[in-house]
């Protein structure tokens, strides 16, 4: 159970959000807490039955409406039925999180078409039709669009330079979607955090967070409590970057 506000303390009450990536870590985390704070909840990734599972416990543990939709984010017809069928479901979409990313190490020399091809399109490409089929109904609603970076997307990363220029990238797109929907009243957060204790890097063999002392990796709640942080903003104000570094983190720079 998620240590959340309180039923009379729902800043999200009556919107809804979209999750991508959210069949685990920082994404289900991320469904889970907007949900205790009143969102409505479409929870999407490519793994329908952890999806299934995760939709059953956000409404065993709050009021809202959890809703499933098998989703690549790779297929733009895919995100664009995601959008759709959020819209058509629940009447608009207040709150997108562009979540879903892959990390695989492997040197730049010796990284495959594969490789760098699957890297591209879910931290790239995912990212932009994340965006682009959801801006009308954010626009709409004059709501939120929050992507998950990293620190990688601001320092370097010897041992992935491919994952850490999709990560610059997605700094850079969300930084100049804030300059091109400002007027529109849409907000637009990127939130980079540091190693978080996930899945991730698990397609290179060993998740990345395994190789670190469990109090010196960031748990996926303390991420989703920042995104909910962004999101809970009134127009018109915005938290454009969010860095959620652990305190240590930039001692070896």
């Amino acid at each position: 159970m998620v240590d959340r506000p309180t039923q009379r303390e729902t800043p999200l009450a009556d919107a809804t959000a979209v999750v991508t990536g959210a069949s685990s870590g920082i994404g289900a985390a991320t469904a889970r807490v907007l949900a205790a704070d009143g969102a409505d909840v479409v929870v999407a990734a490519r793994r329908t039955d952890r999806l299934e599972n995760l939709a059953t416990e956000i409404e065993a543990e709050s009021d809202a409406t959890a809703h499933v939709v098998p989703t690549d984010v790779t297929d733009p017809e895919a995100v664009a039925a995601l959008a759709a069928e959020t819209e058509d479901t629940f009447g608009g979409i207040d709150v997108v999180v562009a979540n879903a990313g892959v990390g695989i190490a492997s040197p730049v020399a010796e990284m495959s078409d594969e490789t760098y091809e699957r890297m591209r399109g879910v931290n790239v490409d995912g990212m932009f039709y994340t965006a682009r089929e959801t801006i009308p109904a954010l626009v709409e609603s004059r709501g939120n669009l929050v992507f998950v970076g990293s620190m990688a997307g601001q320092h370097p990363r010897p041992a992935n330079p491919v994952y850490a220029a999709t990560k610059w990238w997605t700094r850079g797109f969300a930084a100049s979607l804030q300059a091109s929907l400002g007027d529109d009243g849409v907000a637009v957060t990127c939130v980079n955090p540091t190693e978080v204790r996930t899945e991730f890097g698990s397609e290179s063999g060993t998740p990345a967070a395994d190789a670190h002392d469990p109090e010196s990796v960031t748990e996926p709640i303390e991420v989703a409590d920042a995104i909910s942080f962004a999101v809970r903003q009134r127009s018109r104000n915005s938290v454009t970057s969010l860095d959620l570094y652990r305190r240590d983190k930039l001692t070896h720079f």
